[in-house]
């Protein structure tokens, strides 16, 4: 796991500094702009209604309305490839929060990418955990059922960050971030893991950096933010359903 996460650190430093040579270009791009127009696009212009946060909003809305009674039974289970289709698109809010989410990122989408190839030959969510727990594989390293762990933390991690973000205005990125990590996934990451993603937390962006990034308003980031808390909570909460009900501990 050392050897691993020093390669990946290694690859993270990278892309680390690539990006603050693309902030610092961006920074005096910004400082050039005229006060006037900048008032006019901060104040009057609405963000696009296709913005990275409506997509994913939007594909979450879809997948939870998939887990309503009336749509989805017992037997039945939610669909692996839709799950998948929604995870998909979440990639992009980990790299607009840069560096400090970088790992995050990165085993993110490698574990998306792992249920996606699953999709391929199982229907639903419950066939992944019903498969390792067969094989007595649902806790190996690299398992789905395990990757379907990871993607789950994933997915409450972003909905915490936007709840502490939310809290109020003067609520900075770091701190929602920090308090969303810590509650969230610290405590199933190893501690060198932890400490690489506190230290990158002081190079997240400011609340009007990020807004930028997500082609957002004040207004409009709030509006999406909620639509995506509230839609995730009841997939989240489905996916540890499953593990409850096949006497599977959810503290790893």
């Amino acid at each position: 796991d050392q050897e691993r996460f020093s390669k990946i650190s290694a690859i993270v430093a990278k892309l680390y500094k690539k990006e603050e040579e693309s902030k610092k270009v961006m920074e005096e791009e910004e400082e050039e702009e005229d006060d006037t127009f900048e008032d006019a696009v901060c104040n009057k212009t609405p963000a696009r209604v296709n913005t990275p946060l409506s997509i994913i909003t939007e594909a979450f809305e879809n997948l939870a309305d998939l887990l309503k009674p009336d749509i989805i039974t017992e037997e039945d289970g939610l669909s692996l490839d839709a799950f998948c289709n929604a995870c998909t698109h979440v990639s992009v809010l980990f790299s607009c929060l840069g560096f400090a989410f970088k790992f995050a990122e990165m085993e993110y989408i490698s574990k998306v990418n792992d249920l996606v190839e699953a999709s391929k030959t199982l229907d639903t969510l419950q066939n992944i955990l019903d498969l390792d727990v067969e094989k007595d594989t649902v806790k190996t390293p690299g398992s789905r059922s395990r990757n379907l762990r990871r993607v789950r933390l994933g997915l409450d991690l972003i909905r915490a960050i936007f709840e502490k973000f939310l809290m109020t205005d003067e609520y900075s990125l770091k701190d929602a971030a920090t308090t969303a990590y810590t509650e969230v996934c610290a405590p199933f990451h190893t501690w060198a893991v932890r400490t690489a993603v506190y230290a990158g937390m002081y190079t997240l962006p400011t609340r009007d950096q990020l807004l930028i990034r997500l082609d957002e308003t004040e207004q409009s980031v709030e509006k999406n933010m909620r639509r995506y808390m509230e839609a995730s909570r009841p997939i989240v909460e489905y996916i540890d359903k499953l593990y409850i009900e096949r006497n599977i501990k959810l503290d790893w």
